[in-house]
């Protein structure tokens, strides 16, 4: 069972400072409105701690039946 976190880009990252506008691309979100699944680690957590003005983060678990 993974873990894993649904995160949507919900504010422009126009404006923003050159490490916030890194850490979204690095999260692979490039365009408003954009959903990424990413694995829950503390990496991505502290990620989305930084950009939390910005994103809406959403936790969700994958079962295997």
């Amino acid at each position: 069972m993974t873990e894993t976190i649904n995160v949507t880009l919900v504010k422009s990252m126009i404006g923003r400072p050159e490490k916030q506008k890194k850490i979204l691309r690095g999260m692979g979100l490039t365009k408003l409105n954009r959903t990424v699944a990413l694995v829950d680690t503390p990496s991505t957590r502290g990620m989305i701690n930084k950009i939390s003005h910005l994103v809406k983060a959403e936790e969700k678990s994958d079962e295997v039946k």
